[in-house]
């Protein structure tokens, strides 16, 4: 039989070859794709959207829920609505993502599925686009400073800035774990933004709508440490609530609890901890009755936690469990081609507290940072400059802001008292100074370990920490 030449002038011919044609040309110019049933489950992916999804074959994505491949997807959504999403910025694994998404229909009309593509994943040409919505980011963290409570997440990889080797590798293992649902430890020393990174984590995963609960493991005391945890059963022991209590476990059920100071966890604690870790249940202090919990533990330390196990003062066992994925934050030192960066988001944080009008930072400012050792890292940068901006009549600031701050030498330290001839600062503000420097100083030499600093200058740990908070130097996450 001779074969038949379709008809090109046939209109339906046409259209269907259309069709065909706009899906094999997005599919090969596009940067990703994906596609779902309408249940929600992937039935389609292409080999070049594998890398950006942490897979390594299609299989691996084929028949799970699409937010077990990309934490909170929109695509359900899609499919839900019937109504396509044409252009958004996805954030994915520390990367913003330009896609579309729009559902797939039958003969009928009737929506049975969705499918997605990856129009740009290098932003270069979309700047005006992406100023934006830098903009709107900025408003939205405001809006969660103001409106959020103290079970919400407000960070996301988006705040955690830098490009330096160390910050990209730390965002990129960060990312890997949000997808996952593996238990991180965080490590590197005190103010490199430890609590802001989990943060981050648990804002890019599928529990991110969850509770984020952050405990200071070393300033709690030892007496209370396990019905913090744990929960008390009603009357459990005297004075004890009469109603119970719930521990933090049981509060961060379904979301995460962020352990800050893990290595200060007590030994009898250790083996409880380990018990949650391995069997996801937990028991109130003063019952017999075991519950269940779902939650993800991120534990943060600014110790060495392999020398604390060869001291016997941390449980290997626990270690083991707890260093599934390990993500190191590297030292602001280590990172200053990332301070004008940094500097600007810390700067815009500050403005966007409402205290302070919006600032700009110089050339010759950065420079003076650039000398400077920050042994209290970008939690004492953020402190650093809020101080330059309140000394400031401009809020341009320059080198000269910097420099009744900071030493101007390679070899500085914190908080120079080196001060004008002839020029007597009042008694309390000079007091002031001296103990702020003093526990600076106390940080630096315990290389931030809480319990060492307080230690070293013979005053309780709880004092400790108030004199911190008075002076702004443990504040909060740092901004990095």
């Amino acid at each position: 039989m001779p074969h038949t030449s379709p008809d090109v002038s046939d209109p339906a011919y046409v259209r269907a070859r259309a069709m065909v044609t706009l899906f094999e040309r997005l599919e090969h110019l596009c940067e990703g794709a994906i596609a779902i049933d309408r249940g929600g489950r992937v039935i389609y992916v292409n080999e070049k959207y594998l890398a950006s999804l942490g897979l390594k074959h299609t299989s691996e994505a084929i028949g799970r829920p699409i937010e077990e491949v990309i934490p909170n997807s929109m695509m359900r959504k899609v499919v839900e609505t019937g109504e396509p999403i044409l252009l958004d910025i996805m954030e994915l694994g520390g990367e913003q993502l330009v896609v579309t998404r729009m559902p797939i229909e039958d003969e009928r009309r009737n929506v049975i599925g969705a499918i997605g593509f990856v129009l740009y994943d290098r932003l270069e040409s979309l700047k005006p686009l992406l100023a934006r919505v830098a903009q709107l980011e900025s408003d939205l963290r405001l809006a969660r400073r103001q409106l959020s409570n103290a079970r919400a997440a407000r960070f996301t990889f988006a705040d955690f800035v830098g490009r330096t080797p160390g910050i990209t590798q730390a965002k990129e293992l960060a990312g890997r774990a949000a997808r996952q649902n593996v238990t991180v430890l965080l490590t590197g020393e005190t103010g490199t933004g430890k609590e802001m990174l989990a943060q981050a984590i648990h804002n890019a995963s599928s529990r991110a709508e969850k509770p984020f609960v952050s405990v200071n493991v070393a300033a709690i005391p030892d007496t209370l440490i396990e019905s913090e945890f744990f929960g008390t059963a009603p009357g459990a022991y005297t004075g004890a609530d009469r109603k119970g209590r719930e521990g933090k476990f049981r509060i961060a059920d379904g979301g995460t609890l962020f352990l800050d100071e893990i290595g200060e966890m007590p030994l009898q604690l250790q083996a409880k901890l380990l018990r949650v870790l391995q069997e996801r249940e937990i028991e109130p202090l003063g019952s017999d009755k075991i519950s269940k919990v779902d939650l993800r533990v991120v534990a943060a330390t600014n110790v060495d936690l392999r020398k604390r196990v060869s001291d016997g003062t941390f449980r290997p066992d626990l270690y083991y469990r707890l260093n599934v994925l390990s993500i190191d934050l590297p030292p602001l030192r280590d990172c200053l081609d990332d301070l004008p960066d940094i500097s600007a988001r810390l700067l815009e944080d500050i403005s966007a507290s409402g205290d302070h009008v919006s600032a700009k930072i110089t050339p010759s400012a950065l420079t003076v940072l650039a000398r400077y050792d920050w042994p209290g890292n970008v939690r004492e940068l953020r402190n650093v400059l809020e101080r330059a901006l309140i000394l400031s009549d401009s809020g341009r600031l320059s080198g000269d802001d910097f420099a009744r701050i900071l030493p101007v030498g390679t070899d500085a330290r914190p908080a120079s008292t080196a001060r004008a001839a002839g020029f007597v600062l009042p008694y309390a503000e000079a007091e002031a100074e001296f103990e702020k420097q003093t526990l600076e100083q106390a940080l630096a030499a315990s290389n931030g370990q809480i319990s060492e600093a307080a230690k070293l200058l013979q005053i309780s740990r709880a004092t400790f920490y108030k004199k911190l908070a008075k002076f702004g130097l443990a504040s909060g996450p740092a901004s990095v």
